[in-house]
């Protein structure tokens, strides 16, 4: 079975996202997707921080970025995207979930986050307008005016800044559920859903078909590189344990 762009838009609404931009615009925006990245607290979680500063991830979520990322290889010809997390903390939870799930990036405790952006545009060729960055709050919007596909995780207490988010146009889409109740799965299936790929998607990560494992060993062959800002004020790579 095959969801229309009409078909996914309604069930998503019904479930209390918003598109700002149309499905089909958003689909059209996937076609020059090479990068995803993610803000991590309050995205893959509500944020909330113990004694140690740390917070977690779900499992439920991280499928969703495996789907996604292979839903995108698919999408493109069996391109792989690049894949990040850009955070102004230091947080190990983080740094496990992309070293297991091996993202490519990782930029901690950058203050101002659209340095990060820049750095990937500057190093690695990757331009802002090729990337969708999925985000929750005010430290993100430097990054969110600038892509070319945003994801705004909904929260019930920005009242006022949902409405700042909505009234300038800075994200396509908002989340019907927040980062505590797996808002980056929400967003992955609609993306998925959108590029045309879902059902194959599941089909063939279902058999672990040989395709889906071609991609795999593709996915798992480079290791996460790890950069923050140095005493320079300049993004320096820098080992993480």
């Amino acid at each position: 079975m095959s969801f229309s762009a009409n078909e996914i838009a309604k069930l998503f609404e019904d479930r209390g996202g918003e598109f700002l931009s149309s499905p089909s615009l958003i689909s059209d925006k996937l076609k020059n997707i090479r990068a995803i990245l993610f803000d991590w607290d309050g995205v893959f979680n509500e944020g909330s921080k113990g004694g140690n500063s740390q917070s977690g991830f779900s499992e439920v979520d991280s499928m969703g970025t495996n789907m996604l990322r292979f839903s995108q290889w698919l999408f493109h010809n069996k391109k792989m995207p690049a894949c990040g997390i850009i955070t102004g903390a230091d947080n190990y939870a983080a740094y496990d979930f992309a070293k297991r799930e091996h993202f490519h990036k990782v930029y901690f405790k950058v203050p101002n986050k659209i340095d990060a952006l820049n750095h990937l545009d500057e190093v690695h060729g990757i331009k802002p307008e090729e990337v969708v960055y999925m985000y929750d709050d005010i430290l993100d919007l430097s990054i969110a005016e600038k892509v070319g596909l945003r994801i705004f995780v909904r929260s019930q207490a920005k009242v006022l800044f949902s409405e700042y988010v909505r009234k300038n146009k800075l994200a396509d889409y908002i989340t019907a559920y927040s980062g505590g109740d797996h808002a980056v799965r929400e967003s992955c299936e609609l993306l998925m859903g959108l590029n045309g790929t879902y059902d194959q998607v599941v089909k063939s990560r279902g058999s672990f078909s040989q395709e889906y494992q071609e991609y795999l060993a593709e996915r798992n062959a480079p290791s996460t590189t790890f950069y923050t800002v140095g005493k320079s004020g300049l993004i320096i790579e820098h080992h993480v344990a």
